[in-house]
């Protein structure tokens, strides 16, 4: 383990392994690391339990003002654990969603630091934060109809409200990634970086946010947030609807175990 590391501690709710998620307090910015670098991060229930409290406690402490999200090298995140979505378990939480963020991000603001992929789940949760700072070799992506699978966490939403509604059809469609540079153009990222230095980045520009008067900037990012969301709370009402009945299907249980058994039987 890195000095980097050396200071990080697992975030105290979900069950499981207690590493998965690493939780970093950096004076006012707390750093959230995805930590399944194996399986490039992929989410298990477990961990969007953790990240669920992880992101209460931003919420709930005076000290800390901005958080930072990313994932132990070479991913940000995969996207679930396909191989126990196969089993029947997911990584979302009710009226949170995946990752316990995608529906209800925290009131603080929140920076995702990008390095490598993030894919799937793991690009619908970079949509849900405020900023992204991304290494040059970071690619963004929702592969899922490659797997007979939806993005159903969120990121049909958010995507067009982020992009040009066709850009967002045509990535949606494909499953086709993304480069940093592309997701630069496109407004999806707020800074490209040298790779390895996306965190570090990220930081910086925390504590930059974090320097000005705290009910000013909960304020600013609320205002921004009800313009940039809509009506958001009511389309994941119906988004769950429509979709609940695809990912519940054998069809995308049997797309899900034959991705899984392509990788030797690896989680993804």
């Amino acid at each position: 383990m890195s000095e980097e590391f050396g200071q990080d501690r697992p975030a105290e709710a979900g069950s499981g392994s207690g590493t998965d998620v690493l939780v970093e307090r950096r004076g006012p910015v707390l750093v959230i690391r995805l930590n399944r670098p194996r399986v490039r991060n992929a989410l298990t229930r477990a961990m969007a339990e953790r990240l669920a409290a992880a992101f209460t406690e931003l919420d709930a402490r005076a000290e800390l003002r901005v958080g930072v999200l990313t994932g132990a090298p070479p991913a940000f995140c995969s996207g679930m654990d396909l191989g126990a979505f196969a089993r029947g378990e997911r990584a979302s939480l009710p009226g949170r969603g995946f990752g316990g963020l995608t529906e209800q991000p925290p009131s603080k603001p929140l920076i995702a630091a990008v390095e490598g992929a993030a894919v799937g789940g793991g690009f619908e949760m970079v949509l849900a934060c405020d900023m992204v700072v991304a290494a040059d070799d970071a690619v963004f992506g929702l592969p899922e109809l490659r797997r007979g699978l939806v993005a159903a966490a969120g990121g049909l939403l958010r995507l067009p409200r982020a992009i040009a509604p066709a850009v967002a059809m045509e990535m949606a469609l494909t499953g086709e990634p993304i480069d940093a540079q592309r997701a630069f153009a496109l407004g999806l990222v707020n800074r490209v970086v040298a790779p390895g230095t996306a965190l570090t980045a990220a930081c910086e520009l925390a504590e930059k946010i974090a320097a000005h008067a705290d009910h000013a900037v909960l304020a600013s990012k609320g205002v921004l947030a009800r313009v940039r969301d809509g009506e958001l709370a009511d389309e994941y009402r119906s988004h769950r609807e429509l979709l609940s009945g695809i990912l519940d299907s054998p069809g995308a249980r049997a797309g899900a175990r034959e991705f899984v058994g392509e990788r030797l039987g690896g989680p993804r």
